[in-house]
């Protein structure tokens, strides 16, 4: 049996079993609160698993694998930055985000807020930012299924991204957070598993010795001592400056992302109290921190052990080509075949748990935010309110089906880190004032929100992510106006100084709301109710 069809069937019955947890969850779903959190019915352990299937994506299984396989120490900076990120979601965000709000991130915003204009800077941010995520994902599933069935034509891959996309949009849909939650959690393990497993196949090749596996890797990728020091691929000396700028920027915003992540801030308010909010995200910080570790050894035995092809100039596949190899190394040819089938149908799931994730956030934000607090001003039922999302979840699933086959070529890791930056720069800047600073309103929230938001936006159009690069989403064109690839060095600053300016250039200032949102966001009392104004 080929590896094509073998993980062909092991991905059937994932997505046979999934699809079965989405139509069992789908029953289960009557109301706004089972649709957008679950019920808020999941134990800590569980939503920490789920965070875990929500956040290890693509970009963490196949992205940094890639990245480290072609630039080494530089790579790896993606699975520090990643796993830091975590300890400002945990000691900032978790459980106050949990305490102030109900469904979205906007709820937070709003409460002490004029509701309809953060709302809709608050809904409009949180699409464009799951927008930028989804790419990542859709660029993921045409790398693998190329490599898995062998198909080479970029035809093909996009029918591939448009099969993803569909099932995507069933999960959401149909199974509401209910559903998505328990695919999560199916995909956690799976995906847990299938890194361990290789992990220790490719130490048990070098003895369980480090310093070996990593000689091996300098020597099989021909560039020396340099593949494990900074500057192969930030602040080389064509680079210059730019290059080390550009290594902070990126820095900067896997650390502060996360935080400000649409599809991340939800999980908080699928639990019952504040306590489970911070038992899941110390579950989550664990499973995470695991795996990243786990991809310090799949990127350098991807590079000690595979020769990614030169179509692959991402580095995409090294981890599913990496499983091929240490599977015949042990087990033959067949044991070869049915690793790389394994991985091939875990990295599917990841894929799929994500997308659904990150669909269900922004079309919960539209229905939610957009359409029942600004279009419909508070008077959509819930029942309304659940089918607009179901509808907004096809318009976003298609959206991104069509911006996903456009990005092919791009690194995965690269595509996530500048979501990332999109969310630091508008997301971030807003939830840490409204949180902490007694002074901020209406002005500042939407300033910070579409300052961040747009700054960041133009910086990526004019920078060679775009145009004027080999990997540019536009071929052939060239209208960049400078080599900074990850605009958050200068988006990020800027969206905190827009919030600062909005807030002192406006009189509006509500002290009692901004007592009683205190008192919430550090007790949860009336966390139920926070959005009922």
């Amino acid at each position: 049996m080929s590896s094509s069809t073998l993980s062909t069937i092991l991905f059937l019955t994932f997505v046979a079993a999934t699809l079965g947890i989405t139509f069992w969850a789908s029953r289960n779903t009557k109301t706004a609160a089972d649709y957008y959190a679950g019920g808020r019915s999941f134990t800590g352990v569980q939503n920490g698993l789920a965070i875990g299937g929500d956040y290890m994506s693509a970009a963490s299984f196949l992205g940094i694998a890639g990245m480290i396989a072609l630039s080494g120490y530089d790579g790896f900076l993606y699975s520090i930055g990643f796993l830091v990120a975590w300890l400002v979601a945990l000691l900032l965000v978790a459980e106050l985000m949990r305490n102030s709000g109900k469904f979205t991130m906007a709820d937070v915003l709003a409460f002490r807020m004029s509701p309809r204009p953060v709302r809709t800077a608050a809904g409009v941010s949180t699409i464009v930012v799951s927008i930028f995520y989804l790419l990542a994902q859709m660029v993921g599933a045409g790398a693998l299924v190329g490599l898995l069935l062998g198909i080479t034509s970029a035809e093909a891959k996009n029918w591939t991204i448009v099969a993803v996309g569909a099932l995507m949009i069933v999960y959401v849909v149909f199974g509401g957070m209910k559903g998505t939650t328990w695919v999560q959690i199916v995909k956690a393990v799976l995906l847990m598993g299938g890194a361990a497993l290789i992990t220790v196949l490719v130490l048990a090749k070098y003895n369980f010795n480090l310093s070996a596996l990593l000689g091996a890797a300098t020597e099989a990728s021909g560039k020396g001592a340099a593949f494990l020091e900074p500057g192969l691929k930030y602040g080389t000396e064509a680079q210059g400056l730019m290059g080390k700028i550009d290594l902070i920027s990126l820095g900067l915003a896997l650390v502060l992302g996360t935080a400000g992540l649409p599809h991340i801030l939800i999980r908080f308010y699928t639990v019952p109290t504040a306590k489970d909010a911070r038992k899941s995200v110390l579950w989550g910080i664990g499973i995470i921190g695991s795996f990243y570790l786990l991809t310090l050894v799949l990127g350098f035995g991807a590079a000690a052990l595979v020769k990614i092809p030169a179509s692959d100039t991402a580095g995409n596949t090294a981890a599913p080509q990496l499983a091929a190899a240490i599977g015949e190394n042990f087990f033959g040819s067949v044991g070869g075949t049915v690793l790389l089938a394994l991985i091939g149908a875990v990295a599917f799931a990841t894929i799929l748990a994500v997308v659904a994730g990150l669909t269900l956030a922004s079309s919960s934000s539209f229905a939610h935010d957009l359409y029942a607090h600004v279009f419909k001003k508070g008077t959509a039922t819930e029942r309304e309110e659940v089918v607009v999302a179901r509808v907004a979840a096809l318009v976003i699933g298609a959206a991104s089906i069509g911006l996903g086959i456009l990005a092919q070529g791009q690194n995965v890791a690269f595509l996530v880190a500048l979501a990332f930056a999109v969310a630091a720069s508008g997301n971030l800047p807003a939830i840490l004032y409204s949180l902490f600073w007694k002074r901020f309103n209406t002005a500042g929230a939407v300033s910070a929100i579409y300052g961040g938001l747009i700054s960041c936006l133009i910086l990526v159009v004019f920078s060679p992510v775009v145009s004027g690069s080999k990997t540019a989403l536009i071929k052939g064109a060239d209208f960049h106006l400078w080599n900074l690839s990850n605009p958050g060095i200068i988006s990020i600053p800027l969206g905190f100084f827009f919030g600062w300016l909005g807030t002192v250039l406006s009189k509006e200032y509500n002290a009692a709301k901004y007592a009683e949102i205190e008192v919430r966001s550090l007790t949860g009392v009336g966390a139920e109710k926070a959005t009922e104004h």
